[in-house]
């Protein structure tokens, strides 16, 4: 029996570099939902200063600080923006995964998530904001490699991934110039 208040919860982000925030709001998701969802979003795009890292990657750090409490996935960008077509997408990619929707939607962002699903008829899926415990960005992330500021990095990076901080700045210096995105 699962005696947490979710059954499924998920989380969409493109972890474009994963921080303590973006750990922070995963860590509230898994202590109250049974199984968590982590969408990575614009999957499809690599190699460019927005999404350095490409999709493997970035599961793979999601999963060397989370291990198994957690299920990675890829969501590619449709070039819809924050929207009910989003919302129906990621619900169609949910549903494909789990079997089911959602119970939980879990944000780290201060603007309503949960709208992307207000079109979608018989789904109600509750949201927890968790507000920023840390005034950072992945692009600021991203400017450490640039400048490369291991010690700023790291006091913003999970220890699990401090060994990749050299993978990680190869890739942010490979794509720093190519500022073309798909990515909405």
């Amino acid at each position: 029996m699962n005696a947490k208040p979710f059954d499924l919860g998920i989380t969409v982000g493109r972890f474009q570099t994963l921080h303590t925030g973006h750990v922070y709001m995963i860590e509230k998701a898994i202590a109250v939902c049974g199984r968590i969802g982590i969408f990575v979003g614009s999957s499809q795009e690599s190699g460019t200063f927005k999404n350095p890292y490409t999709y493997e990657q970035r599961e793979r750090f999601l999963r060397e600080v989370f291990g198994n409490k957690v299920e990675i996935y890829p969501l590619p960008d449709i070039g819809v923006g924050n929207n009910s077509t989003w919302g129906d997408y990621v619900l169609e990619n949910v549903r494909k995964r789990f079997g089911k929707s959602p119970d939980l939607l879990v944000s780290g962002k201060e603007e309503r998530r949960v709208s992307w699903f207000d079109s979608v008829e018989g789904v109600s899926v509750a949201e927890l904001y968790v507000p920023k415990i840390i005034d950072m960005s992945a692009s600021r992330m991203r400017e450490f490699f640039i400048s490369d500021r291991f010690d700023e990095w790291k006091e913003y990076t999970p220890k699990a991934l401090w060994d990749d901080y050299e993978e990680m700045k190869a890739a942010v210096l490979a794509a720093k110039d190519n500022l073309y995105t798909d990515s909405i």
